[in-house]
């Protein structure tokens, strides 16, 4: 399903003149359609499967012989994205780190940040955000553990309310043989460096 951007258009035109200003006013005349096609990026993921970049999948046991068995993690850190908050449609920006730990399969690197660009790209809260991104690894790939952290500025925390410019939100989502916190701690440990270096804009 797309964003009917003439509607959205139509839209802010009236919540323009309902917070007081003109939308004929020059500098405001070209804002609902520039509204409306930011809103477009912003919501693309609605509808969207977000399991297709998991579909072309990697034997890990055949290939080159000797044939192997999967054992040890893969761990992609540092995924930028972006989402809009469902409560105040502001963004919250931030960074991802996911970790999975194969079955007999394993994904090419550059899927994983396009699950979490489909998932963000739709109305959402973070913590949801991580378990969707958890459960998506994790079915699709039949991994046998799967670990998302996020780390993000929200901006109904930075811009409005209690503002607080440098707080930031960590999120942690498991799966699998990484729900136990003995059996992530590692995983925790190799992440954490870019947890500590401020990762976030802010």
């Amino acid at each position: 399903m797309s964003v009917d951007q003439p509607r959205v258009a139509a839209l802010v035109r009236e919540l323009i003149e309902a917070i007081g200003e003109d939308p004929a006013r020059p500098g405001l005349v070209g804002t609902p359609d520039r509204v409306a096609a930011s809103f477009a990026e912003f919501f693309a993921g609605i509808g969207e499967d977000p399991s297709s970049p998991l579909a072309h999948t990697i034997s890990v046991a055949h290939g080159p012989a000797p044939e192997t068995e999967p054992s040890g993690a893969v761990v992609l850190r540092d995924i930028r994205f972006r989402s809009m908050c469902e409560h105040h449609l502001l963004p919250f920006l931030g960074v991802a780190h996911i970790a999975y730990l194969p079955g007999t399969s394993v994904v090419g690197l550059g899927a994983l940040p396009k699950v979490v660009d489909i998932l963000a790209a739709r109305p959402q809260v973070q913590e949801r955000l991580g378990e969707q991104i958890a459960d998506t690894i994790s079915t699709a790939l039949e991994a046998r553990g799967v670990l998302v952290v996020l780390d993000a500025s929200h901006q109904c925390v930075t811009a409005r309310g209690g503002r607080q410019p440098v707080a930031s939100t960590i999120t942690v989502a498991a799966r699998g043989e990484l729900s136990e916190p003995a059996a992530r701690s590692e995983i925790i440990a190799l992440i954490s460096r870019g947890l500590e270096s401020g990762a976030v804009d802010r």
